[in-house]
């Protein structure tokens, strides 16, 4: 049974609706946001560290991304991404940003969905 508890930051993705490529997805109590099947933002709107956007990215785009949003820093928990608390009193105005980066195919934006590091099998002896 799902939850009827809808998440009051959805409105964020509400400019990418219209594109073709656009899919969102319930995410562990996040909406996440997909561009061409590639998983880019997440919204999540319940406690601290849990409270806003989510930039899903590699560390290696980290510095580009926060030297152009310096209020981005990466998640305490899922440290692979950048965070933006709602708190931020910007956060209306760079959360938009980001989302037009996202309409654009922005290159440092964007993961492939489940895509983790494959562990080398270790061969019994002999």
């Amino acid at each position: 049974m799902g939850s009827t508890v809808k998440n009051s930051l959805l409105w964020v993705f509400d400019p990418l609706n219209d594109d073709a490529g656009f899919m969102r997805k319930r995410m562990f109590g996040f909406e996440a946001a997909y561009m061409d099947g590639l998983l880019c933002l997440s919204v999540g709107d319940g406690e601290e560290p849990w409270n806003g956007l989510l930039v899903c990215t590699s560390r290696e785009r980290h510095a580009d991304l926060v030297r152009e949003f310096p209020e981005l820093a990466p998640h305490p928990v899922l440290g692979k991404w950048l965070y933006l608390s709602q708190r931020n009193e910007d956060f209306e105005a760079i959360a938009g940003t980001l989302v037009k980066l996202v309409s654009r195919r922005d290159s440092r934006i964007g993961v492939e969905p489940g895509a983790k590091k494959k562990k080398s099998k270790k061969v019994m002896g002999s």
